[in-house]
Protein backbone atom coordinates (compact mmCIF):
# COMPACT_ATOMS: atom_id res chain seq x y z
CA UNK A 1 0.00 0.00 0.00
CA UNK A 2 3.12 2.28 1.00
CA UNK A 3 4.69 1.77 -2.27
CA UNK A 4 0.95 2.31 -4.29
CA UNK A 5 0.44 5.38 -2.48
CA UNK A 6 3.47 6.93 -2.82
CA UNK A 7 3.36 6.38 -6.74
CA UNK A 8 0.40 7.45 -6.98
CA UNK A 9 1.38 10.90 -5.14
CA UNK A 10 4.88 11.24 -7.46
CA UNK A 11 3.52 10.74 -10.70
CA UNK A 12 2.02 12.64 -13.49
CA UNK A 13 -1.57 11.56 -14.12
CA UNK A 14 -4.52 11.71 -12.01
CA UNK A 15 -5.27 8.05 -9.75
CA UNK A 16 -7.88 6.37 -8.31
CA UNK A 17 -6.15 5.25 -5.66
CA UNK A 18 -9.48 2.26 -3.36
CA UNK A 19 -8.42 1.30 0.11
CA UNK A 20 -10.85 -1.64 1.40
CA UNK A 21 -12.23 -0.91 4.85
CA UNK A 22 -11.72 -4.49 5.71
CA UNK A 23 -8.24 -4.35 5.30
CA UNK A 24 -7.46 -1.11 7.59
CA UNK A 25 -6.86 -3.12 10.31
CA UNK A 26 -4.30 -5.44 8.85
CA UNK A 27 -0.75 -4.89 9.90
CA UNK A 28 2.61 -6.00 8.33
CA UNK A 29 6.16 -5.06 7.27
CA UNK A 30 5.98 -1.49 6.10
CA UNK A 31 9.61 -0.57 4.06
CA UNK A 32 11.59 1.95 5.21
CA UNK A 33 12.36 5.80 3.17
CA UNK A 34 10.82 6.08 0.18
CA UNK A 35 9.62 3.13 -1.69
CA UNK A 36 7.30 2.74 -4.70
CA UNK A 37 5.51 0.22 -6.72
CA UNK A 38 5.18 1.28 -10.07
CA UNK A 39 1.21 0.48 -11.72
CA UNK A 40 0.44 -2.57 -13.72
CA UNK A 41 3.36 -4.88 -11.81
CA UNK A 42 1.58 -7.76 -10.37
CA UNK A 43 2.92 -9.59 -7.36
CA UNK A 44 3.25 -13.14 -7.26
CA UNK A 45 2.68 -14.06 -3.89
CA UNK A 46 2.47 -18.42 -4.00
CA UNK A 47 4.22 -20.37 -7.19
CA UNK A 48 2.52 -23.25 -7.67
CA UNK A 49 2.01 -25.48 -11.44
CA UNK A 50 -1.14 -26.64 -10.95
CA UNK A 51 -3.07 -23.64 -11.32
CA UNK A 52 -3.69 -19.91 -11.36
CA UNK A 53 -5.38 -17.77 -9.33
CA UNK A 54 -5.36 -13.74 -9.77
CA UNK A 55 -7.16 -11.32 -7.89
CA UNK A 56 -6.20 -8.11 -5.96
CA UNK A 57 -7.50 -6.36 -2.74
CA UNK A 58 -8.70 -8.08 0.13
CA UNK A 59 -9.14 -10.87 -1.55
CA UNK A 60 -5.83 -11.63 -1.92
CA UNK A 61 -5.73 -13.14 2.33
CA UNK A 62 -8.69 -15.41 0.86
CA UNK A 63 -6.51 -17.15 -2.04
CA UNK A 64 -3.52 -17.18 0.11
CA UNK A 65 -5.61 -18.96 2.51
CA UNK A 66 -6.94 -20.99 -0.23
CA UNK A 67 -4.16 -22.16 -1.71
CA UNK A 68 -2.23 -23.31 2.12
CA UNK A 69 -4.98 -25.34 2.23
CA UNK A 70 -4.17 -27.03 -1.36
CA UNK A 71 -0.42 -26.89 -0.77
CA UNK A 72 -1.44 -29.42 1.98
CA UNK A 73 -2.82 -31.79 -0.22
CA UNK A 74 0.03 -31.45 -2.71
CA UNK A 75 -1.73 -28.91 -5.18
CA UNK A 76 0.33 -26.29 -6.34
CA UNK A 77 -1.28 -22.55 -7.18
CA UNK A 78 0.30 -19.57 -8.62
CA UNK A 79 -1.30 -16.15 -6.75
CA UNK A 80 -1.12 -13.51 -8.75
CA UNK A 81 -1.73 -9.99 -6.83
CA UNK A 82 -2.80 -7.54 -9.29
CA UNK A 83 -2.10 -4.45 -7.48
CA UNK A 84 -3.53 -2.66 -9.95
CA UNK A 85 -5.81 -2.80 -12.51
CA UNK A 86 -5.52 -0.26 -14.88
CA UNK A 87 -3.19 -0.72 -16.18
CA UNK A 88 -3.07 -4.36 -15.22
CA UNK A 89 -0.26 -6.87 -15.39
CA UNK A 90 -1.52 -9.01 -18.71
CA UNK A 91 1.93 -10.65 -19.04
CA UNK A 92 1.97 -12.21 -15.51
CA UNK A 93 -1.29 -13.56 -15.77
CA UNK A 94 -0.59 -14.63 -19.17
CA UNK A 95 2.38 -16.30 -18.03
CA UNK A 96 1.18 -18.29 -15.53
CA UNK A 97 -1.57 -19.40 -17.58
CA UNK A 98 0.23 -21.07 -19.99
CA UNK A 99 2.25 -22.57 -17.35
CA UNK A 100 -0.85 -24.22 -15.83
CA UNK A 101 -3.25 -24.18 -18.18
CA UNK A 102 -5.75 -22.93 -15.39
CA UNK A 103 -7.64 -19.75 -14.44
CA UNK A 104 -9.84 -18.71 -11.22
CA UNK A 105 -10.29 -15.24 -10.98
CA UNK A 106 -11.49 -14.55 -7.65
CA UNK A 107 -13.39 -11.21 -7.12
CA UNK A 108 -15.66 -9.42 -4.46
CA UNK A 109 -17.50 -8.23 -7.23
CA UNK A 110 -20.95 -9.41 -9.17
CA UNK A 111 -20.00 -10.94 -12.02
CA UNK A 112 -21.33 -9.33 -14.57
CA UNK A 113 -19.01 -6.47 -16.01
CA UNK A 114 -16.49 -6.94 -13.35
CA UNK A 115 -12.78 -7.41 -13.41
CA UNK A 116 -13.46 -11.17 -12.96
CA UNK A 117 -14.97 -11.17 -16.48
CA UNK A 118 -12.87 -9.07 -17.92
CA UNK A 119 -9.45 -11.15 -16.42
CA UNK A 120 -11.27 -14.49 -17.83
CA UNK A 121 -11.49 -12.76 -21.16
CA UNK A 122 -8.21 -11.47 -21.69
CA UNK A 123 -6.96 -15.64 -21.33
CA UNK A 124 -9.67 -16.69 -23.59
CA UNK A 125 -8.73 -14.17 -26.19
CA UNK A 126 -4.78 -14.66 -25.91
CA UNK A 127 -4.65 -17.69 -23.91
CA UNK A 128 -6.99 -19.89 -24.88
CA UNK A 129 -5.07 -22.81 -26.32
CA UNK A 130 -2.99 -22.97 -22.97
CA UNK A 131 -6.13 -23.84 -21.20
CA UNK A 132 -6.94 -27.40 -19.85
CA UNK A 133 -10.22 -25.72 -18.43
CA UNK A 134 -13.05 -23.38 -18.74
CA UNK A 135 -11.59 -20.21 -16.61
CA UNK A 136 -13.77 -20.35 -12.99
CA UNK A 137 -14.62 -16.90 -11.57
CA UNK A 138 -15.35 -16.57 -7.59
CA UNK A 139 -17.52 -13.79 -7.26
CA UNK A 140 -20.44 -12.51 -5.22
CA UNK A 141 -23.94 -13.80 -6.85
CA UNK A 142 -25.39 -11.40 -8.94
CA UNK A 143 -27.43 -10.04 -6.78
CA UNK A 144 -27.69 -6.20 -4.15
CA UNK A 145 -25.37 -6.80 -1.33
CA UNK A 146 -27.33 -8.03 1.49
CA UNK A 147 -28.04 -5.76 4.74
CA UNK A 148 -27.37 -8.43 7.67
CA UNK A 149 -23.66 -9.05 8.48
CA UNK A 150 -24.09 -13.12 8.18
CA UNK A 151 -25.86 -12.73 4.66
CA UNK A 152 -22.89 -10.69 3.41
CA UNK A 153 -20.31 -13.22 4.64
CA UNK A 154 -22.42 -16.06 3.06
CA UNK A 155 -22.37 -13.58 0.18
CA UNK A 156 -18.66 -12.96 -0.52
CA UNK A 157 -16.30 -15.23 -1.81
CA UNK A 158 -14.35 -17.46 0.57
CA UNK A 159 -10.82 -18.99 0.84
CA UNK A 160 -13.50 -22.27 0.89
CA UNK A 161 -15.40 -20.79 -2.45
CA UNK A 162 -11.68 -20.74 -4.06
CA UNK A 163 -10.61 -23.90 -3.04
CA UNK A 164 -13.34 -25.49 -4.51
CA UNK A 165 -12.94 -23.97 -7.68
CA UNK A 166 -9.52 -24.53 -8.38
CA UNK A 167 -10.48 -28.46 -7.29
CA UNK A 168 -13.22 -27.81 -10.00
CA UNK A 169 -10.71 -26.92 -12.73
CA UNK A 170 -8.27 -29.59 -11.85
CA UNK A 171 -11.42 -32.50 -12.08
CA UNK A 172 -12.46 -31.18 -15.58
CA UNK A 173 -11.89 -34.09 -18.17
CA UNK A 174 -13.52 -31.64 -21.10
Amino acid sequence: AKGLLTEAIRGDDPVLFFEHKAMFGVKGEVPDGEYRVKFGQARVTREGGDATIVTCGRMVNFSEKAADKLAADGIGCDVIDLRTTSPMDEEAILDSVEETGRLIVVDESPPRCSLAADIAALVANKAFSSLKAPPEMVTAPHTPIPFARELERAWLPSPQKVEDAVRKTLAYRG
